[in-house]
Parts: structure tokens; C-alpha cells; sequence
């Protein structure tokens, strides 16, 4: 969740994540929507691709949603849908790409800074 969190404040994108949460155990420790990264579970009855597909279609109004998933079926509905699509490994190195962007920025930003505060 916190790599997650650092993605959204490095592109600024609302971030919604779906779990399948029929069959879990009642003692499960669910993890909580925060500011930054809203988490949903599905419920008894409902598969995740059933709530992924309905919170793409009421999220367009917004922009185009980005769903990653494996499953190619649920990324070509996506896509009829208005939105994008991507698989997990893509995802997963845009993540790092965008972090480790962030981390030289921060760090350019840092020196301007100190060098800067410096000369005054």
C-alpha cells in the first residue's frame, strides 16, 4: 500500500484498488482506504471483475481509468468500456519508473535548495 501511496503523490492520479473479497476469512485484516488510495472488496455474491467493471464505467466522467490486471477478457471489457488497460508487470515497472523520477527530482530539487540557502 505505501509503494502505492508514493505512485500517487509522484502522478497525482487517484488511485482505486479492488479485491476479490468473497470467500475470506472473517478474521481477515482488511486494509483501509486512505486519501490517496481508496481500497474496495467485493462483496458475497460479487466477483472483483463485476466491481471492477462498474467502478470503470462510473469513473469515466472523470478521465479514462487504468485497470491493471492479468486477465485478458477483463482488460479487453475495460477497454469497450472507454478505458485502458495494462497488465501487472507493465504496471509494476511504470510504478518504479515513476518513483525513481520522483526520487532525482526530489534530489535536484534538494540541491537547488542548498545551494540556494548558501549564497544567502
Amino acid at each position: 500500500m505505501s509503494v502505492l501511496t508514493s505512485y500517487q503523490d509522484a502522478c497525482g492520479t487517484p488511485i482505486t484498488i479492488v479485491f476479490d473479497g468473497s470467500g475470506t476469512p472473517r478474521d481477515f485484516a482488511e486494509t483501509h482506504s486512505t486519501p490517496e488510495v481508496e481500497v474496495l472488496y467485493s462483496r458475497a455474491g460479487q466477483t472483483a471483475d463485476q466491481l471492477i467493471e462498474r467502478v470503470a464505467h462510473r469513473l469515466q466522467p472523470y478521465g479514462e481509468p487504468l485497470v491493471v490486471t492479468d486477465d485478458y477478457a477483463e482488460r479487453d471489457l475495460v477497454i469497450s468500456l472507454g478505458g485502458m488497460a495494462s497488465n501487472c508487470e507493465n504496471f509494476i515497472r511504470t510504478v518504479e519508473s515513476a518513483l525513481e523520477e520522483l526520487e532525482r527530482d526530489l534530489k535536484n530539487y534538494n540541491l537547488r535548495e542548498r545551494n540556494r540557502y548558501r549564497k544567502e
